[in-house]
């Protein structure tokens, strides 16, 4: 295990976070989009509740209703026929996948990136019909002076990705959807390349066809094309499973950094790594063989989904130490440390490398 984790973890807690209403609880304050801002880190938190009070014996999912702008509440009880209690996170009825509980998204800041006070109020709430289920996971990046935000809308509809931008983290610009169900753990580069975006993207494929990173670009940053893999799950391995784009790539003298979430046939997330071409990110110069980080904290193993590290943002200093934020188990948040040579290490790349000596 390459990374120290904070000694203050799990840095963000359910109960740390006040419910955006007085009926419902904190289930979950984890997967956080990070960035620095100004003298502060700020995380961008997805917030899960779920109403205080469920009836026994009942499945419950909460549902944004975008006529009247207010949560109905959809219940079956346990042992109707076709009800399916799949996990702690969602249950099916009728072949309709539901969610428990429903996201917001919520501010965090910090001055020392450990210690964070927490909006009381959510920073983005759902209020289109494909935001029904919730809204999940974002990650922050910025490009031209801009925070461009990518996150998940969740619906009858699937899942989908959406896009925000801001200057300040308190006023929000919406657009359309930028990828259609099922394409997800989208992260944009922060930087054009020949005058377009690129994104590294997760098809979600039902047929045929691995659980993969993809990557896409863009001449405006709403129309994607020129979707092409550029990584896939390696079968017997920690990433055998999944594996989707986690933290938004980070530039070093050596290429793309990206961070990576790899899964195996049992759900277990790890945290790995790939170097990325610095001039053409479709071209991969080194990927972990191992991951730099598994769960094996308790609040990792245990939680609402346990066995679980997810990060959606990690900074790095001029020090060349990378802070990861992280989701761990689905429940809170936390973070660790470690450094771009130690990165390096892993991935078998010699510090007196260039990137342009070794595209």
């Amino acid at each position: 295990m390459l990374v120290k984790r904070f000694d203050e973890n799990p840095i963000i807690s359910p109960q740390d976070v006040q419910p955006s209403r007085d009926d419902f609880e904190v289930v979950g304050a984890f997967n956080a989009g990070a960035i620095q801002f100004k003298n502060e880190v700020l995380l961008l938190l997805r917030v899960a509740e779920r109403p205080k009070q469920i009836p026994a014996a009942t499945a419950l999912a909460p549902i944004f209703n975008p006529t009247s702008g207010n949560i109905d509440y959809f219940t079956v009880p346990h042992g109707t026929n076709t009800l399916e209690l799949l996990d702690s996170r969602v249950f099916r009825f009728k072949g309709d996948i539901y969610l428990t509980s429903i996201s917001h998204l919520r501010l965090a800041r910090s001055t020392d990136g450990i210690h964070f006070t927490i909006d009381s109020q959510p920073a983005v709430v759902p209020t289109t019909e494909f935001e029904t289920y919730g809204i999940e996971d974002p990650r922050i990046s910025l490009i031209d002076g801009q925070y461009w935000i990518t996150y998940k809308p969740v619906s009858k509809y699937g899942i989908c990705t959406s896009l925000l931008k801001t200057t300040d983290f308190m006023n929000y610009e919406r657009f359309p959807i930028i990828f259609c169900p099922e394409n997800i753990d989208v992260v944009l580069f922060p930087q054009k390349f020949n005058d377009r975006y690129y994104a590294l993207t997760r098809p979600v494929v039902r047929n045929i066809g691995p659980l993969a990173i993809w990557i896409a670009d863009s001449q405006d940053m709403i129309h994607w094309g020129n979707h092409r893999p550029l990584m896939l799950p390696r079968p017997g391995t920690f990433d055998g499973g999944r594996i989707g784009a986690s933290c938004v790539p980070i530039k070093t003298d050596y290429g793309w950094l990206e961070i990576y979430h790899g899964a195996d046939e049992y759900n277990k997330y790890c945290l790995a790594a790939v170097m990325l071409d610095l001039n053409d990110p479709s071209k991969i110069i080194s990927r972990s063989t191992t991951p730099f980080m598994h769960p094996s904290a308790p609040y990792e193993v245990k939680g609402f989904f346990g066995n679980v590290v997810f990060s959606c943002g990690a900074i790095m200093d001029s020090n060349n130490l990378i802070t990861i934020y992280y989701g761990a188990a689905d429940t809170c948040m936390a973070g660790a440390v470690i450094t771009l040579g130690e990165i390096l290490d892993h991935l078998k790349i010699t510090e007196s490398a260039t990137a342009s000596s070794l595209a």
